[in-house]
């Protein structure tokens, strides 16, 4: 049986190059266990893995937490094209590339979970196991957004981050309150800390992110991902999802199924989006388990000690040669 004890891990930094961009990535655990990168989501980077890069680098796998292109203190490449799905899913290929192997687990949350999806569906040969929290399938995303009125309504920030500047403006005004408030308004509570905030606000008026952040979306509208004549995904996956999303109806979890030939879902009624800061412990075991193949047991489990980092989280972190 599976005993998950976090412990403190130190965290290594380092600037990789992969798909003609420089991803700061966040690297943890043994480097010669199996690989796991976790893709965070919108408006989050290497940081909102935090609870997680411990009991993964504990549990014996090599962690990889980038930032995202665009995100913190990765390149921000100018127009809108080069934020398409293709091209992020071509971000992951080239890490996994670069750590030197054939296969990585992935694990995704928000917008690292769409890419997690297209990476799978495009690259499945690349990926040992796929992990997703909280984003549909991408073809279930569509079709609600097309026709599910109760999900083009949780879905309206979307059109508003078309709009040029104002979002952006908004969301990093003065101190971000703004950008603090939707955090801290749509989670539980204690699971963004007021230690936690800095290093948000830190990474958000880095120079151009939050631009490149919102491109995200706007690339999505703009310049939609061509049709997946193959949308079948064909790797293990297993599906974590917070009952309590303001922003994502829990019918696309299970209708995501539907398009995995091993796909398993479980649904946490008390967690909202951010189901990894909601139910660290939980999302610890079972990433841990599924990837380790063995069954879930959290008896025992430590009190979780936040990473050892020598850095602020959002501070520049040395320049050590590319891998």
């Amino acid at each position: 049986m599976l005993l998950v004890t976090p412990i403190a891990t130190e965290i290594h930094h380092q600037l990789i190059e992969t798909n003609h961009v420089a991803l700061h990535v966040a690297q943890a655990g043994p480097a010669e266990g199996p690989l796991v990168i976790l893709l965070h989501g919108f408006p989050e980077f290497w940081y909102g893995w935090r609870h997680q890069i411990p009991a993964l680098a504990g549990a014996g796998f090599r962690v990889w937490a980038p930032d995202q292109r665009g995100y913190n203190l990765s390149e921000k490449p100018a127009g809108l094209e080069a934020y398409a799905l293709d091209q992020l899913a071509l971000d992951v290929v080239g890490l996994i590339d670069a750590a030197g192997v054939d296969k990585a687990f992935v694990a995704g949350h928000d917008w690292g979970a769409m890419v997690a999806w297209w990476t799978a569906i495009k690259y499945p040969e690349r990926l040992h196991k796929l992990a997703i929290l909280n984003v549909p399938h991408p073809l279930v995303m569509m079709r609600n957004v097309r026709e599910n009125p109760q999900q083009m309504l949780k879905s309206w920030y979307v059109g508003f981050f078309q709009i040029p500047w104002l979002p952006e403006t908004l969301l990093t005004l003065g101190d971000a309150q703004f950008g603090i408030r939707v955090l801290l308004e749509t989670s539980n509570r204690g699971s963004f800390t007021d230690a936690d905030i800095p290093h948000y606000v830190r990474a958000w008026k880095q120079p151009g992110a939050m631009t490149a952040m919102l491109n995200w979306y706007r690339s999505l509208v703009l310049h939609p991902p061509p049709p997946l004549y193959q949308p079948r995904v064909r790797v293990p996956t297993l599906i974590l999802w917070g009952v309590r999303d303001i922003a994502l109806t829990e019918v696309m979890a299970k209708q995501s199924l539907d398009y995995c030939d091993d796909g398993r879902l479980e649904l946490f009624p008390e967690a909202t989006h951010w189901v990894q800061h909601d139910e660290r412990d939980a999302v610890n075991a079972r990433l841990i388990a599924f990837f380790s193949d063995q069954p879930v047991s959290t008896a025992g489990a430590a009190p979780e000690e936040p990473p050892k980092d020598a850095r602020e989280p959002g501070a520049e972190p040395p320049s050590p040669p590319a891998v």
